[in-house]
This record gives C-alpha cells, sequence and structure tokens, in this order.
C-alpha cells in the first residue's frame, strides 16, 4: 500500500511516533448487497477505506478512495459514525490514532475491481451474511446500515 505523500513527509519530522489522521470508511450499498475488498497488505476482508488528504473534505475522500481502490463511482449519502480507532503500530514501527469517519453511501456506476493494488478482490456480498468481517469492521457496516438520520458518535459517558 502506498503511504500519501503527505505522511512521509511528516514522518521526517515525527519518526515513528503517533501521527493523529482522519480516516473514512465507505461502506457502499447496492440493494441487499454491500462492496467488500481483500487488503493485499493482512487479508482482511473489508469495506473501503482510506486517509483523508489534507484540505479535504471526508466525503469527498470516501468518493476518492472509492474510485481509486474499486473503480467505481459512488455518492456519499449520510456519516453514520464517528469513532477514534485503537493505536496502531505498523511493522516498521510508525504508530497512527485513526479518528474513522464512516459513511453509509450509495453506489452509481462501474463494475468493481482491485483498481490500485491496495486490494487483491473487490465484489459485492449479500449484507445478510457478514460473517466474514472483523468486529470492528461488520460494527462499521452494522452503523452504515440503520436508518438513523444522524451519526453515531463514542464517548461522552
Amino acid at each position: 500500500m502506498a503511504t500519501p505523500d503527505f505522511i512521509l513527509e511528516l514522518r521526517r519530522y515525527v519518526g515513528t511516533r503517533p501521527l493523529f489522521l482522519s480516516g473514512v470508511t465507505a461502506v457502499i450499498v447496492r440493494g441487499d448487497e454491500v462492496l467488500l475488498g481483500r487488503r493485499s497488505d493482512n487479508g482482511a476482508l473489508t469495506p473501503i477505506t482510506g486517509i483523508v488528504d489534507p484540505g479535504e473534505e471526508p466525503a469527498d475522500a470516501a468518493v476518492r478512495e472509492a474510485a481509486e481502490e474499486a473503480g467505481v463511482v459512488i455518492r456519499a449519502d449520510r456519516l453514520a459514525w464517528v469513532h477514534q480507532i485503537p493505536r496502531v503500530t505498523y511493522e516498521n514501527g510508525d504508530q497512527t490514532d485513526y479518528l474513522d469517519l464512516t459513511f453509509r453511501c450509495s453506489w452509481i456506476s462501474g463494475e468493481p475491481y482491485p483498481a490500485d493494488g491496495e486490494m487483491t478482490d473487490v465484489r459485492w456480498y449479500p449484507l445478510a451474511d457478514l460473517s466474514a468481517l472483523s468486529d470492528e469492521m461488520r460494527a462499521r457496516v452494522e452503523a452504515a446500515l440503520t436508518d438513523e438520520p444522524s451519526a453515531r458518535f463514542e464517548g461522552g459517558r
């Protein structure tokens, strides 16, 4: 997976210390199916995810990531869940804290394929069977599938 240039630049200054980044999860729905892909780095099955670029609107990031990773055109319909992901430590020692913004998205056009190498397989899965997803990713999909008009927020307890 290619690391965005702005992160490489930041890493020159902070080394492996934790970076706080905003990420997006695009839960793309078409009828009774959801678009999922198999990550090339760890083999996990996930919705489309990515990092928000500096100055980029998060919903635009979700749309961009869907085009880049899966070759599909989507619409970000609503923000479904805002939550902090536990710190990630990569094999090279880099640490990152991600604030994830999960969006419910609608498929508009395009047949999915692993467009940029971040996924080895991208295809539609039935919403009735999300058992192949990790608990974390299933929670993101389920949050996006609710009919709640406003986003779910963690914390504030």
